[in-house]
């Protein structure tokens, strides 16, 4: 009895925890190595043979949803910003913060266009194209088109949004276009440009409608296209190719960009996995030293503002005010504010992330008695707003600007004017600068000082 008392009663105990660590340590080696950087790559390019196919066949131009969408474009006539978490399930909405009205230009000349996205394994196409997209699209139509019968149908692919859900999105298509009107557009332009409805239509991998015109005499066409074929098991099974590669590049991507990628494809596509690292790097080096980062200052409507990057101090004369939100090079903004030729600059440094967005909160006082300054000037000073992405807190100082110093006519006044700030009146400067900027995306914590939640708002 005694022997028998001392075998084992458990399964576990007779699995070695050397054995059993070993183990999990190789799936997760070998999970690494398919999801590495090389393979993303040449997944992307694999995929982004099939969207030039579709561009070609149906000789639309393509739009890149950013920013996953970017890295399987070679040549795109522009960017979109349709969010999946939009579409997802019981959080649809019509976004006031990406209104993407940029793509109506692109929709009215060309007769419709090619937005291109894609989406990690599991699905056939992300929310994004399966369901904001056509939120975005019943919305526009009810705005312009009002008096066109059926107008306020709403498209869904049918093999991926189920029929109840389709009922309960359309339900909320009324409040949505109520909330746009708030902002206080202009329809006329709008309708000006698109002369059609849109409709939005889906291609994946799997469709068979790749080669065939889907052009109408009734509507401007939207092509939802997902550049991923659809992989229903783990990547390991697929010889090294990662449906959605383009994903989450911040994770594998070493700082490597869509447009870095398209101009070093073939260098990038033929070096080993262990090589690429110190290659990105020399690249983005090599980039900066010649001057190839772009600054893509862009200017706010009909205002004297603009919004840009840290390398737009390059271009100071051009402006009469400058305000640096943060500084990614110290020493080198430090020369080129100082050889600047005659602008006024005013220095927050911020840091970056939600550091920086709390920092304005203490920093902000600093910039009305800044823009009183500028009353010798005569007309609207020339004001840029500059930080590290030009996405950010160069936004948020620039809507702030706008609200404590332009009527509702856009008009400047050196001093702060007596218009309440609320909600409402945030969301309109907003819708303005994301109109000129489809890729400013304020953070939270950057907009909650705009929200009444700091002082200076309430004085």
């Amino acid at each position: 009895m005694a022997a028998e008392s001392s075998l084992p009663t458990l399964f576990s105990s007779l699995l070695l925890p050397s054995a059993s660590q070993s183990f999990s340590s190789t799936l997760s080696s070998l999970k690494r190595s398919t999801l590495s950087t090389s393979n993303r790559l040449h997944s992307i390019y694999q995929d982004s043979v099939f969207v030039q196919d579709v561009a070609c066949n149906l000789n639309l131009p393509i739009l890149a949803n950013e920013r996953c969408g970017s890295w399987y474009v070679e040549h795109k006539a522009g960017s979109a910003y349709f969010k999946s978490t939009d579409g997802h399930w019981g959080q649809w909405t019509f976004s006031k913060r990406r209104l993407n009205l940029q793509i109506l230009n692109t929709i009215g000349i060309y007769g419709g266009c090619i937005i291109v996205d894609s989406t990690r394994r599991g699905k056939s196409m992300p929310d994004a194209l399966s369901k904001t997209i056509p939120i975005w699209c019943a919305v526009i139509n009810r705005l312009l088109f009002a008096e066109i019968p059926d107008i306020y149908k709403l498209s869904t692919p049918e093999e991926v949004v189920g029929a109840s859900e389709h009922t309960q999105i359309e339900a909320l298509l009324d409040g949505f276009v109520k909330s746009v009107e708030n902002l206080g557009l202009d329809l006329f332009s709008l309708r000006s440009v698109l002369k059609k409805p849109v409709r939005p239509m889906w291609i994946t991998p799997e469709s068979a409608s790749t080669h065939k015109s889907l052009s109408s005499t009734d509507y401007h066409t939207i092509i939802c296209c997902t550049a991923s074929r659809r992989v229903a098991g783990a990547e390991m099974t697929e010889d090294g190719y990662i449906q959605g590669a383009g994903d989450d590049s911040e994770g594998w991507s070493h700082g490597l960009t869509p447009d870095l990628f398209w101009r070093h494809r073939d260098q990038l596509l033929t070096a080993v996995e262990q090589e690429l690292p110190d290659l990105i790097q020399n690249l983005i080096s090599t980039d900066q030293s010649n001057g190839l980062a772009p600054s893509d200052t862009v200017k706010l409507g009909p205002t004297s503002l603009y919004i840009g990057t840290l390398s737009s101090v390059a271009q100071a004369d051009l402006y009469d005010a400058i305000i640096i939100c943060n500084r990614a090079l110290p020493s080198k903004l430090d020369r080129e504010t100082e050889e600047d030729k005659g602008a006024r600059t005013l220095d927050l440094q911020c840091g970056h992330g939600k550091l920086g967005s709390r920092a304005l909160r203490s920093q902000f006082p600093r910039i009305p008695p800044f823009i009183a300054s500028l009353a010798d000037h005569g007309s609207p000073p020339k004001i840029l707003f500059v930080c590290s992405t030009g996405k950010d807190l160069s936004v948020g100082i620039a809507l702030a600007v706008l609200c404590l110093f332009f009527d509702d006519s856009y008009d400047f006044s050196c001093r702060v004017t007596n218009m309440p700030i609320d909600k409402t009146l945030v969301r309109r400067h907003l819708a303005l600068i994301t109109t000129a900027k489809p890729t400013a995306n304020p953070s939270r914590s950057t907009l909650q000082m705009l929200y009444g939640k700091n002082q200076w708002a309430q004085e």
